[in-house]
């Protein structure tokens, strides 16, 4: 059972190992509350999880040490035990989930752990660490249902309460629970006032529902981009604590959680991973009472990938009204456009890009850009197909209009060879046959627009003469 000297016994091993991560003043993050962070992703390894792998892993007799450390993750908890099984001189293995983002799984491996990607998430990674426990006689160091490794996250809590005695919320990102554990048990022993409140992704939200049902439940699937809490199912230590300790748990959905990274990247100057943002999302977006309270977010990591960072910036913008994707039908002659863009610059914005619909003919219906491409590949594709099939006379216009026929070119052959008696002729075998014409580069492209225009339009193609319309696509940013 848990117990509070275990934690400060854990802040007294990790005093040298882990950095002491320093409140930051954040106003902006919700001005009816005065909220503050606490920068866990500015860690060594990037999260908090080095802090109970590290206690876990100090505390482990020499013969389960000799065996070498097994451990599976999500990234964070990965580089953790990877970390301290180097700083211990014990091999470590690490089994994580195949969508892992490729910097956390590099980063592991620089810590000097053996990588082991597995199919799935989380879940499954969890799977196939215990197999190779029972295989190879591995020492499992469990994420976050361990007390030790609760322990070691707890220490955060101590420093909460030693930087900020007054605190009233605290904020807590939700995965497995191993964090939120540690941290509400260590306040709830100290100030039982303060209120602790976890936050997890609603597509991975298995502790809401667990302490919702009151039972452990197990989730079919999770789908957040937030990968650092998407996990299937609470621990049995995790759920006992944050039913009895944590005071409340809320959701965040995908736009939320993008609108929190973008906030403390331009607000804090601080990147953070979609885990790490959560307890931010939640102040922002009122998830928790926070009004008139001091408050403490909680950023339990900023190892987001690089890959999808502009992808949720451009999510968090789209949320906080910075951006907008408007459809406009303009007649297709000169100054619609720059009527448009004027209104735009009117109310002090700017376009961002203007995609234009490709039109082959009626004002009603056409192709758009992606379409049209597709077609047209597809088109020169079966063009190639059919080359062995049929001979193909393109009519072309040449640069003074007329209408010419292109033929392919008759090079002159050698006058051929005497034939050789029927006896012989009947001995040598059968002619190779003849190799098929290859289309020019005009005829593939004539018949690929062809080709397009009659999967459209059908074999007779019919064009309006009047003007026809156009849609254009304007993606505006606020300034």
């Amino acid at each position: 059972m848990l117990q509070l000297d275990a934690i400060y016994k854990a802040a007294h091993v990790l005093k040298e190992v882990v950095r002491r991560t320093d409140l930051i003043y954040a106003p902006q993050i919700n001005p009816e509350s005065t909220v503050y962070l606490k920068p866990e992703n500015l860690q060594f390894t990037g999260s908090f999880k080095v802090r109970g792998a590290y206690y876990k892993i100090s505390q482990l007799s020499d013969e389960e040490k000799a065996r070498g450390v097994i451990a599976c993750s999500a990234g964070n908890h990965a580089q953790g035990v990877a970390l301290a099984a180097t700083k211990c001189g014990i091999k470590s293995l690490i089994c994580l989930p195949e969508g892992a983002p490729i910097s956390k799984v590099e980063a592991t491996k620089h810590y000097g752990a053996e990588v082991c990607l597995v199919p799935g998430v989380y879940d499954d990674a969890y799977q196939k660490a215990l197999q190779l426990r029972d295989e190879k006689g591995y020492t499992f160091v469990h994420p976050f249902d361990d007390e030790n490794v609760i322990a070691g996250q707890g220490t955060i809590g101590l420093e909460l309460l030693e930087e900020m005695p007054d605190v009233e919320v605290v904020i807590v990102p939700i995965g497995g629970g191993g964090l939120i554990s540690g941290v509400a048990y260590a306040l709830k022993a100290l100030k039982p006032s303060v209120k602790v409140y976890g936050v997890q992704a609603l597509g991975a939200a298995s502790m809401a529902n667990s302490i919702l049902h009151s039972r452990i439940e197990r989730l079919h699937s999770v789908s957040t981009f937030a990968d650092g809490i998407a996990v299937k199912e609470p621990g049995t230590n995790t759920f006992d604590l944050v039913n009895q300790y944590v005071d409340g748990i809320v959701t965040v959905t995908e736009d939320e959680i993008a609108a929190a990274i973008l906030a403390l990247i331009e607000r804090q100057r601080i990147v953070a991973e979609g885990a790490g943002a959560v307890s931010v999302a939640a102040a922002m977006f009122n998830k928790v009472p926070v009004k008139g309270k001091k408050t403490v977010c909680l950023v339990s990591g900023g190892n987001i990938d690089v890959t999808i960072l502009s992808r949720v910036i451009s999510r968090g913008m789209a949320k906080s009204g910075r951006t907008y994707a408007v459809t406009l039908d303009l007649i297709d002659k000169p100054g619609q456009l720059l009527g448009v863009s004027k209104i735009i610059a009117e109310q002090g914005g700017n376009v961002m890009s203007e995609p234009r619909k490709l039109y082959t003919g009626s004002a009603s219906g056409g192709l758009d850009q992606e379409q049209y491409e597709a077609a047209r590949r597809r088109a020169q594709q079966l063009a190639e197909q059919n080359a062995r099939r049929r001979t193909v006379q393109q009519p072309m216009r040449t640069a003074q209009g007329r209408h010419i026929s292109q033929r392919p070119v008759v090079t002159e052959q050698p006058a051929p060879a005497p034939e050789p008696p029927v006896q012989e002729r009947a001995q040598q075998a059968a002619p190779a046959p003849e190799k098929p014409r290859e289309l020019t580069y005009a005829q593939r492209q004539a018949m690929a627009y062809r080709a397009a225009a009659e999967r459209r339009y059908g074999d007779t193609l019919q064009f309006q003469v009047q003007r026809p319309r156009r849609t254009v696509n304007l993606s505006l940013i606020h300034i």
